[in-house]
């Protein structure tokens, strides 16, 4: 590909086809590819390039704690996880109606790996998401209220086609995170679709948060429609600490051994 070419696409902003000219003009002339099937191709590798990227954006603006994918979580190792549910909601199809969704269960037990895992593929499909812990939502608020911004974050909150909001009940938290809670999912109620984790029974949130009249509304509205996945059973972490023990277990007959 000579060098005013590869400038022009450049210029254009097709560097996915300026990626792959060159190996696609050879493949053009060995198979005899007519005008059309070769541009097919170069449009094809363009295309895939943008949807890469695209993406990619989707996934940094998201600010997932961790990326998780489905494709990587152990379903075997807790049978209580309905699959067949998990990948329903990772088809997207519960945003089209704003459904939310309630995951609750011990810590552990995978339910932030699932939400993100959701959230990820969700992006796939072309979903705004927006990823947050339940004490990275109350900072935000609390930080921007100090500096007279409070709509600017509310406003972070309700746009995204899917927010996910993790960690709920982790420890209690601090005056006026009910408020800040109740608004935004006051404001996003059959609007657009909420993702929350919880490790604590809902009875419990009053109390978490400080405020029962708000933990009251708040439940009120989020479970009138909300898809709720119980997970029961063993924690995740622990599994993979105690394969570490053993993988770090002292060899037999050594002092190390000797002193266990």
């Amino acid at each position: 590909m000579n060098e005013s070419l590869s400038r022009m696409l450049r210029e254009l902003r097709l560097g996915g086809m300026a990626e792959t000219l060159e190996v696609r003009l050879q493949e053009a002339r060995a198979s005899g590819l007519t005008h059309q099937e070769f541009l097919e191709l170069v449009l094809a590798d363009e295309t895939l390039v943008r949807n890469d990227r695209k993406i990619d954006r989707g996934v940094r603006r998201a600010s997932f704690r961790d990326v998780r994918r489905l494709e990587d979580f152990d379903f075997s190792f807790n049978r209580s996880i309905d699959r067949a549910k998990v990948f329903e909601l990772a088809s997207g199809h519960f945003l089209r109606s704003a459904k939310d969704v309630l995951l609750c269960g011990p810590p552990g037990t995978g339910k932030s790996h699932l939400a993100q895992a959701v959230g990820h593929a969700v992006i796939r499909s072309g979903a705004i998401v927006y990823y947050r812990s339940i004490f990275d939502v109350v900072r935000d608020f609390l930080h921007d209220e100090a500096m007279g911004g409070e709509e600017k974050v509310l406003a972070r909150y309700l746009k995204p086609d899917l927010l996910i909001i993790d960690d709920m009940g982790m420890k209690q938290l601090p005056k006026r995170s009910g408020e800040y809670l109740f608004e935004i999912i006051m404001r996003r109620h059959e609007v657009r679709s909420t993702i929350m984790t919880t490790n604590r029974p809902l009875e419990d949130w009053g109390k978490l948060i400080g405020d029962v009249p708000s933990a009251s509304a708040i439940l009120d509205r989020f479970l009138q429609s909300a898809e709720i996945m119980k997970i029961t059973g063993r924690s995740y972490r622990l599994k993979n600490s105690e394969k570490k023990s053993k993988g770090t277990k002292a060899p037999p007959g050594s002092a190390a051994e000797e002193k266990e």
